[in-house]
């Protein structure tokens, strides 16, 4: 067995020393020639094109394209946008007319399909421009503006949304739009206070903001349960004001202007006669 396996290797052992380092160098410089030959078939190198723009595109619309020019496509991120179309692209990288190698991953950043939902804020008695500095720096806007007499000029009484009263902390989709009814300031009729002795106190404020007056303080004496129900006892200003000269004058008011209540659950003791009902 020895014999035979020197014989193998005879024909390396039996030649010149110089002729197998010629041959071994020879090998390697073939291997190394078809290692580079096959590398650029290998990592594509050379082969290179230029990214198209995709921007504004819709995200289907925009992966075909890329896809059917050898690209591939991940989408990095979302965000919303309410002046684009839902689902477009808004940013790509690499950006178009970049030069890439083929088969690049470009990454996509889309317009959301649904808004995301932010708590409504609290903008009663907020300046115009203060109430209009807030919603933009929670991505939302102002609507309509209107005005009602209020001696608060220009000044937030009333937040709205879809034509509705909103409270505070409702959640509704950034983007949208807030309406405002503001105080225009001291009404320009005036006209005589009215008695709302006796009165229950829902019957006094649907006369009140009839005829634009607004109610100020409430007091309730502590036995009161049920505002909804109570009496109206007494209230500022009255309707007569006593001159000087002993005469009993009937008191004026202007639209805009606020009128102080008093509430019982009883109504009061001696009735009086209701200017509102003359």
């Amino acid at each position: 067995m020895p014999q035979q396996k020197s014989n193998y290797f005879s024909f390396i052992t039996q030649r010149p020393l110089w002729l197998n380092i010629l041959a071994g160098v020879v090998l390697g410089l073939f291997v190394l020639v078809i290692f580079f030959s096959s590398l650029k078939w290998i990592t594509g190198f050379g082969e290179q094109q230029k990214v198209p723009s995709v921007m504004g595109q819709n995200i289907i619309a925009a992966q075909k394209m890329l896809e059917d020019q050898g690209f591939t496509v991940e989408i990095q991120d979302s965000i919303y946008v309410d002046s684009v179309a839902k689902l477009s692209v808004l940013k790509q990288s690499p950006e178009s007319d970049e030069i890439v190698k083929k088969g690049r991953t470009i990454y996509l950043t889309i317009n959301r399909a649904l808004p995301p939902l932010v708590d409504m804020p609290n903008l009663v008695g907020l300046s115009i421009r203060s109430a209009e500095m807030y919603l933009q720096s929670m991505g939302l806007k102002i609507g309509m503006v209107s005005y009602k007499p209020d001696i608060a000029r220009n000044a937030v009484l009333e937040q709205l949304y879809n034509e509705r009263p909103i409270v505070a902390g409702t959640k509704i989709p950034l983007g949208s739009a807030i309406s405002f009814v503001l105080g225009n300031g001291l009404g320009g009729t005036e006209m005589e206070v009215p008695n709302l002795v006796g009165l229950n106190f829902m019957e006094a404020k649907a006369y009140l903001q009839s005829i634009g007056i607004n109610i100020g303080a409430i007091i309730a004496d502590n036995s009161l349960a049920d505002s909804a129900s109570a009496f109206i006892v007494k209230q500022n200003p009255q309707v007569f004001v006593d001159l000087p000269t002993g005469e009993r004058q009937v008191n004026k008011i202007k639209q805009g202007q606020l009128m102080d209540i008093w509430l019982s659950s009883t109504p009061p003791p001696t009735p009086i006669v209701d200017s509102i009902k003359q």
